[in-house]
């Protein structure tokens, strides 16, 4: 297992219900969950909740961490105040390092040119066609899609967004994947047997 932090964004509006599956199962996996916001003040989610970041972005570094995600967010689409999350999300990648974004962070990241070359999906197509990108050729039209070191997903399926990020990192794999997307996403009570067979329920 990679001994490096996850990095999860937070910022003010930014969609709790999105991220939750994935940093869940990451931390009882032994993975170190670490919050990044635009400093270290406190922000507010969607749902009121408030959260006192670890890390200011700025002190954020590629070589520091296994995978950086983006929450969807109010904010992306109101103004450029999360853009700088963006450019750390092509550091990111360009460095190899893996990001996952979800919702409003797609986006996000449309507008900075990453999504251009890269295979990817969204809320719906015609969403981030709206930021004026170049990569709509590249769209899927998926729950959830993963291109190399970058996943994407829409606001609906947290769930899938997980499955993409767990497989990514290696927390579970096979069967044992499948059954954890069935139980969580599906309400399918045969696969908990898989999952407790494989210690991972």
């Amino acid at each position: 297992m990679n001994s490096k932090p996850v990095h999860l964004a937070v910022y003010n509006t930014y969609a709790d219900w999105e991220t939750g599956h994935a940093t869940a199962h990451l931390a009882r996996a032994g993975h170190d969950i670490r919050t990044v916001g635009p400093a270290t003040l406190p922000v507010r989610s969607i749902g009121g909740l408030r959260v006192q970041p670890d890390l200011a972005l700025d002190d954020v570094r590629p070589e520091d961490s296994s995978l950086l995600i983006l929450p969807g967010a109010d904010l992306w689409d109101a103004g450029d105040d999360l853009a700088p999350f963006a450019r750390k999300a092509r550091e990111f990648l360009d460095a190899g390092v893996p990001v996952a974004a979800i919702c409003g962070a797609t986006a996000g990241l449309a507008r900075e040119g990453v999504l251009d070359d890269r295979a990817h999906t969204s809320a719906i197509s015609f969403y981030l066609a709206a930021t004026g990108y170049g990569g709509g050729e590249r769209y899927v039209d998926a729950d959830a899609v993963t291109d190399g070191a970058l996943i994407t997903a829409g606001p609906t399926e947290p769930v899938a967004f997980a499955r993409e990020i767990l497989r990514l990192l290696g927390v579970y794999e096979g069967e044992v994947l499948d059954a954890w997307y069935r139980l969580f996403h599906d309400s399918d009570a045969a696969a908990y047997a898989v999952l407790e067979k494989a210690g991972a329920a």
